[in-house]
């Protein structure tokens, strides 16, 4: 293992079969830490084998994770996972401000290229800030020859702090995050690109409007929601919003959101299957976390 760029690199040989679909997940693992620390509790077994469990239901190719807890706890969950029959050998993890709890990917497939950030910077106020989180940025091959570049974010949360308005820092935050999405579309109109995470805000803010972006280069937000029989799921995928698309439970306020996303641009809108898009829902999901997971498919090969 060598860090490059803040991340985490684990190299490894390449699945030898051709697929013809790809699933792409994110999943906020609430927490996910072997030992505890000075601000926050270690993930108990129960909780922990929750989520390994919720892996084995999506069995993703490419898993974006939000609140991983360090190179030991992306090693045991790894490790978990491999038990149930699902191997990762690729890995991506970065730092950032918030240094307990990290944003991390694992892949089935290799990283062709890796631009990570951990240092991201914004002026607020009269004052530079740091993202709270890193951003991971990877080009993932899925062979022989489709590739994809996929960027992976945890936002602010909507707690307070002392440096400014936690709204206006996830909105400073969404903002560097679209300067890295038109800087890659800029390169190359058509490009592949996947955009997930947990943005902790919903799809009417200042934030989340700031990352969809506008115009030729809007992203496309593929909205999973529940498979639990609804017609309308069927019927109106990409329009519907009378199906069960909540991702998060603040027990603060007892509210249940959609703040995690997936969004892909319209060169990867090709190859987007709605028909494999979905939050899994799935029995004791808040022993896991407190958010659940949310599942995209895409046909393998540009279109």
């Amino acid at each position: 293992m060598v860090w490059l760029a803040g991340g985490l690199a684990v190299a490894a040989s390449a699945a030898s079969e051709v697929p013809a679909r790809l699933r792409i997940a994110t999943y906020n693992v609430e927490n996910y830490l072997e030992l505890t620390t000075a601000t926050r509790d270690a993930k108990p077994e129960a909780s922990r084998q929750r989520v390994a469990e919720a892996f084995g239901l999506m069995a993703a190719d490419v898993v974006a994770l939000q609140e991983m807890g360090g190179v030991a706890g992306l090693a045991e969950l790894r490790g978990r996972v491999r038990q149930l029959g699902l191997d990762y050998p690729h890995a991506e993890m970065v730092s950032g401000y918030d240094t307990n709890t990290q944003v991390a990917v694992l892949s089935r497939y290799p990283f062709v290229s890796r631009r990570s950030r951990a240092d991201e910077r914004f002026l607020l106020h009269g004052r530079r800030l740091r993202t709270t989180r890193g951003i991971v940025e990877v080009d993932i091959e899925v062979p022989p020859a489709y590739r994809f570049t996929l960027m992976s974010v945890h936002l602010k949360s909507r707690r307070e702090t002392g440096a400014a308005s936690q709204q206006e820092i996830r909105e400073q935050e969404a903002q560097v995050l679209r300067r890295l999405i038109d800087a890659r579309l800029r390169d190359d109109p058509n490009a592949n690109l996947v955009v997930l995470g947990d943005f902790n805000d919903t799809h009417d803010s200042l934030a989340f409007r700031t990352i969809r972006g506008r115009g030729r280069t809007a992203l496309i937000d593929t909205r999973p929601s529940e498979r639990n029989g609804d017609a309308l799921a069927v019927a109106r995928p990409a329009t519907s919003r009378r199906t069960v698309a909540w991702t998060h439970h603040y027990d603060r306020e007892d509210v249940y959101s959609r703040v995690d996303y997936i969004l892909i641009s319209p060169g990867m809108a090709r190859e987007w299957d709605p028909g494999g898009t979905y939050v899994l829902a799935f029995p004791n999901w808040g022993e896991a976390s407190d958010h659940r997971p949310l599942v995209a498919t895409f046909l393998v090969g540009d279109r």
